[in-house]
């Protein structure tokens, strides 16, 4: 088994000590799914670090034990610990594009975890790694085994991260998001492998995510995490039929779907408070609609409230009042209608066709190319969202990027693009400058998009300067604090670098950057992929409210169906650098035509009944 015990973890930050995880227990055993959830920045990937002793420079375990049958692996020397990682844990990290060696061909990748953990060597650890990349659906695999990393999509590299891992054969496996940047379709094809994995060689699984879909049908038990602590533990199916902790239940309620459209979701308000202060009540009481006088001052512990299930929560305890359930924090009052009739497009798009050069050889000479988008046209009206969705490869943040000019050097594009009237394709110089100030885009990857070398007040300030050089410090700064208070991020952040935050900390930053010059148009490349629910809804209920405000358009790219029916008036499915169907939202996902768009909506994971119960 894999225990850990009391586990305590302390940072050292500019702003004070962080107790990333204070007092942390659980326990996995060989065969098992144990599901680890909880809002960006509540220690949950601080957790999978600790387990692997893969702490940054700042970070240290302060208390605790980490058993692995037997062995304290904090007590190990650092040479045993290499047999450890890969060899008996293995851990997909939450951001492959960071993770995977740039320099490196992703076959030689897993090839090298291979041979560090197995007795495989030569050409038989190659014929095992190119089985591992056709097992996790890399399209072409024998071909694609030489490439190198930034010739893949965010999806790709995300199974080229999950084929070296596994195929290093570990008996317990830690996943930190491991499904975020893929499609629905290779998302159940993963899960499937998983699931096989587990049935064959009995593999523990520590399953990291924010999806709650997955968590549902992957899990046999689930801890949810607040501020460090796990504030909740109950097997899967019993937690999200009956959550009791107000976090849990504030978690449920704020998941957007068809039957969230045109309201306002329910956003927990607020945000995970720092770290670096002491508190002397609940962490979760300035936040929580339940919360008593004495939840302030009086210290809640996790404790047993039934069989196979714990709680920290004072209502539970003995001599407090149990908790009711209440109705949503936020008002459920209708959006204000779209208009039924469409306004003009700001952005037409006519046969778009995006094509890479293949290079071989010494001197990287064209040998050919590779058609990553071919022939594709939509429109995008001003206040609206056209949501483009498909499996990862297909082309869709090929097509984005292409939108906002990234590919001139890398790529041939042809076709048209008008925005309001231009051809995007024949702008230069100061024209082309003109129209960055009016689209934006926010990259998949936020940590690959973000300086490493500014702190996030210079990220937020840095398009300013370039692209509204009118404003002055003063704006500027009032304009960049209230960035920070609409994407639920403490304006101390202002001050903090880019490694020093979580995945969806850094998406929130990414996102506040689009934001900042006041755009017409935004390119959204997965913007809550790496979001929990409470911050996806506070995310998405701000980007619906500057849409009514503002008018904004927003090429939507994601794979989250229950983002797509909560915010997209239409839709647009790829496939193979093809659109194969658009029309009207809820035409398409009710009433599929094509094969494939069927194929993708039969993948999806939902919580419909548990979820509904809940609203209800």
């Amino acid at each position: 088994m894999l225990h850990i015990d009391d586990l305590h973890v302390a940072l050292d930050a500019d702003t004070g000590l962080v107790k990333a995880i204070d007092g942390l227990s659980l326990a996995i055993e060989r065969g098992e799914t144990f599901a680890l959830v909880g809002e960006s920045g509540c220690g949950k990937s601080m957790t999978a670090l600790a387990l692997l002793r893969l702490l940054p420079d700042n970070g240290r375990v302060t208390g605790g034990r980490i058993g692995l049958d037997g062995d304290d692996t904090l007590a190990l020397p650092e040479s045993a610990m290499r047999r450890v990682r890969g060899g008996r844990i293995g851990m997909i990290f939450q951001e492959p594009g960071t993770s995977l060696n740039p320099v490196m061909k992703v076959g030689d990748q897993v090839v090298e975890a291979i041979e560090a953990h197995t007795p495989l060597r030569g050409a038989a650890a190659r014929a095992k790694a190119l089985e591992w990349l056709e097992r996790v659906g890399i399209p072409d695999a024998a071909r694609r085994i030489d490439d190198y990393p930034f010739r893949m999509s965010g999806g790709q590299k995300q199974r080229v991260m999950i084929a070296m891992t596994l195929a290093a054969e570990p008996r317990f496996l830690v996943a930190d998001e491991p499904t975020t940047a893929l499609d629905v379709t290779i998302q159940a094809q993963i899960l499937d492998l998983l699931r096989d994995l587990q049935r064959e060689r009995g593999l523990g699984l520590l399953l990291i995510t924010h999806d709650l879909a997955v968590v549902a049908g992957m899990a046999q038990r689930v801890a949810l995490m607040y501020a460090g602590q796990i504030v909740e533990v109950a097997e899967a199916g019993e937690f999200f039929a009956r959550p009791l902790h107000p976090y849990a239940q504030a978690l449920l309620r704020a998941l957007p779907d068809a039957q969230q459209r045109g309201r306002p979701l329910a956003a927990i308000a607020g945000t995970v408070p720092p770290l670096t202060q002491a508190f002397d009540g609940c962490r979760f009481a300035p936040r929580c609609a339940m919360a008593l006088p004495a939840c302030a001052t009086t210290t809640p512990a996790l404790r047993p409230v039934e069989r196979d299930r714990d709680v920290r929560c004072l209502r539970y305890e003995p001599g407090w009042p149990r908790p009711v359930e209440i109705a949503a924090a936020t008002t459920a009052a209708a959006l204000p209608e779209a208009t039924a009739v469409a306004p003009a497009p700001l952005l037409q798009v006519h046969d778009l066709r995006v094509r890479f050069p293949i290079r071989r050889g010494l001197l990287q000479r064209v040998q050919g190319h590779f058609e990553a988008v071919r022939g594709v046209s939509f429109d995008v009206p001003a206040a609206r969202t056209l949501a483009l969705v498909g499996e990862s490869g297909c082309g869709k943040t090929t097509t984005g990027k292409a939108l906002v000019q990234l590919l001139r050097r890398q790529a041939h594009v042809d076709g048209r693009a008008l925005f309001d009237g231009r051809d995007l394709f024949a702008l230069d110089g100061e024209s082309l400058r003109t129209v960055r100030g009016e689209i934006q885009i926010i990259f998949q990857d936020p940590f690959a998009s973000l300086n490493p070398r500014l702190r996030v007040r210079e990220i937020l300030d840095e398009g300013l300067l370039a692209l509204r050089p009118g404003m002055d410090a003063a704006a500027r700064r009032e304009r960049v604090e209230g960035l920070c208070d609409r994407v639920g991020l403490r304006r101390d952040a202002l001050e903090r670098w880019p490694h020093e935050f979580s995945g969806g900390q850094r998406q929130r930053i990414a996102i506040a950057r689009a934001l900042a010059v006041q755009p017409r148009l935004i390119v959204c490349d997965e913007p809550t992929s790496a979001l929990d629910v409470s911050v996806q809804a506070q995310i998405l209920n701000l980007l619906r409210e500057l849409q009514r405000e503002m008018g904004l358009a927003y090429l939507f790219i994601t794979h989250n169906i229950g983002v797509v029916e909560y915010i997209a008036d239409a839709v647009a499915v790829m496939r193979a650098g093809e659109i194969v169907e658009q029309g009207d939202c809820a035409a398409v996902l009710q009433h599929p035509a094509h094969a494939y768009t069927r194929t993708l909506l039969a993948a999806v994971p939902r919580l419909d009944a548990s979820v509904g119960a809940l609203r209800d």
